[in-house]
């Protein structure tokens, strides 16, 4: 009987101590020993998320930047380019005058030398526009200027960059012995839009001049085949 009762004891301690262990095991399961490993695992995750964020974000953010750059870059680019080179430049670019350019004779083709090729070289450091034909007069005797040949007239006016030249051919004479010749070793020449007058030197020792059959072209970037055969 005691013992009877001494093992019921014994069978009720234990299953006190059961249950208190498994009253700790749930209270642990809820607060207590796996939160630090959930906690690592966290962290580790944050740790990798923040560099996951940081660079997924910059991916998805640069790229977006860059190509909002590479819009704007290219956008401003082509409205520079556009600015510098398109016709609102060439409306907006001033008139070259007498101080802007250096003009320069040369014989063109062999003798009888009946032509000669006029180049303006823009030396004043900046763009300007070279309009029209060059005036030109040969002789004191003949006041009037040059007639320009317009088939030789550009599409567009003729926007000189610095450094840059354009042409301008000019007849002297059909190169007949019997033409009313006279010899011309410099003229004045005036450029459309300017007032001041420019000597030009004529090459070699002179050049033969009909006033009767001198023509001139327009200002070309370059001499073009067949607009300019006169």
């Amino acid at each position: 009987m005691n013992f009877q009762r001494h093992r019921t004891s014994l069978l009720a301690v234990a299953g006190t101590a059961l249950a208190l262990s498994l009253t700790a095991c749930q209270s642990d399961d809820a607060s207590g020993e796996p939160a630090p490993a959930a906690t690592s695992s966290a962290t580790g995750k944050a740790a990798d998320g923040g560099q996951a964020g940081t660079s997924g974000p910059t991916d998805t953010a640069d790229p977006a930047h860059a190509e909002a750059s590479k819009g704007s870059t290219d956008s401003g680019g082509s409205g520079g380019s556009a600015g510098s080179t398109g016709e609102q430049a060439t409306a907006a670019t001033r008139v070259c005058t007498a101080r802007d350019v250096a003009v320069t004779a040369a014989t063109q083709g062999g003798a009888p030398y009946t032509h000669l090729v006029l180049t303006a070289k823009n030396t004043s450091g900046r763009s300007c526009r070279l309009a029209g034909a060059p005036h030109i007069q040969f002789l004191e005797s003949h006041k009037q200027d040059v007639p320009a040949v317009a088939k030789s007239k550009p599409a567009t006016p003729v926007v000189l960059a610095a450094g840059a030249p354009a042409y301008a051919l000019v007849k002297l004479s059909d190169g007949g012995v019997d033409e009313d010749n006279e010899p011309v070793s410099a003229f004045s020449l005036v450029l459309e839009g300017d007032s001041a007058v420019i000597a030009v030197r004529a090459p070699g020792s002179g050049v033969a001049v009909d006033p009767a059959k001198a023509l001139t072209g327009y200002w070309t970037p370059e001499l073009r085949n067949g607009a300019d055969d006169f």
